[in-house]
């Protein structure tokens, strides 16, 4: 795929700033630019690096224009533009639509029009794929599912029954959908499994990655609403809600029946307890432990940083005294009062 500047300048919102005509073929870090390479610096820690690429052009800032020896593409979002032009240069590979002879597809299921269904694939009865959808090679689509319009399942996706997928959506290798949730109760020191009856509905526009795994509900659905991007090996737990639009990161844990809202982010490694709510906007760092709802925009964080071992002893001694030092305090303040 090729484009001149003028081209992608005009479909990311952007201004060229020297040749319009030069040819673009592909995106690279600035580092390693080369002819027909476009690349993109967003801040000022990249100046060794943009004063010294061989990339054909870069989206750089504003502000970052005079550090640019290569064809500037200006934009007031650089991070945002390389992604839209990314789109551009590498498209999503087409393929040819077909069946492969060792897939297994029960004949009562539903397949929409240019679908390609790859090797050892099981479609079971009473399931729905929609027009356009590629399904990769040893996928599971148990019955009933619906799949809609466009999807993607790379490789190697488990679809369990009762689980309802929207448009356009992307599943990575690995990626369980409707497995039960772990819903127990103790008889006596013995566990007795609660029937997992609910259903996975998600939206259109999602992806999913690698190894993340989505329960079904107990008795509501978990549902993931429109647009919503998980990362890889990341557990959503039975009758979770994510909002549309939200973001997270890689090893999240969310445990059953928490509400997140539209438009978070959630950084990797954060845990989320269960039966909380987490409202529009909020911004989690990564690491961090939420275990009371939240019904304010803004940035969280919990956690302390790496120190030394020894000094983190201590500190930790220290923690176990601190509800003591503090009504010692209170007393002192009071005497002084």
């Amino acid at each position: 795929v090729t484009f001149t500047a003028r081209e992608i300048a005009s479909k990311i919102k952007a201004e060229v700033i020297g040749d319009n005509d030069v040819t673009l073929t592909h995106v690279v870090d600035l580092s390693n630019g080369n002819e027909g390479g476009l690349s993109f610096a967003a801040s000022t820690k990249y100046l060794d690096q943009l004063k010294q690429t061989k990339s054909s052009a870069v989206i750089v800032s504003p502000e970052l224009v005079p550090h640019c020896q290569s064809f500037a593409l200006v934009s007031k979002d650089p991070y945002l533009s390389f992604a839209l032009a990314a789109q551009m240069l590498h498209p999503v590979k087409p393929f040819s639509p077909g069946v492969h002879p060792s897939a297994v597809i029960c004949k009562d299921c539903q397949i929409g029009d240019n679908v390609y269904i790859g090797p050892h694939v099981v479609v079971d009865a009473k399931c729905v794929i929609g027009a356009g959808s590629y399904i990769g090679a040893g996928s599971i689509i148990s019955a009933p599912s619906t799949i809609g319009d466009g999807a993607r399942f790379i490789s190697g996706v488990t679809i369990t029954g009762d689980c309802v997928i929207g448009e356009r959506v992307i599943l990575h290798p690995g990626v369980v959908i409707g497995s039960d949730g772990f819903g127990l109760a103790n008889d006596q020191g013995v566990w007795q499994k609660i029937p997992q009856l609910g259903k996975v509905v998600i939206g259109n526009d999602v992806e999913v990655g690698a190894n993340t795994t989505i329960d079904r509900g107990a008795l509501m659905d978990t549902v993931i609403e429109d647009g919503v991007k998980l990362d890889n090996q990341i557990q959503v737990a039975h009758n979770v809600k994510i909002g549309a639009h939200t973001a997270v990161a890689g090893c999240v844990g969310i445990a059953g029946s928490a509400t997140i809202g539209k438009h978070c982010g959630i950084g990797g490694g954060a845990g989320i307890q269960g039966h909380i709510e987490i409202t529009d906007g909020v911004q989690v760092t990564g690491m961090t432990k939420i275990s009371q709802s939240i019904d304010t925009p803004g940035v969280y964080t919990s956690g302390t940083a790496a120190q030394d071992n020894k000094k983190w002893m201590r500190n930790a001694m220290r923690f176990k005294e601190l509800n003591e030092i503090v009504q010692r305090l209170q007393i002192l303040e009071k005497k002084i009062e």
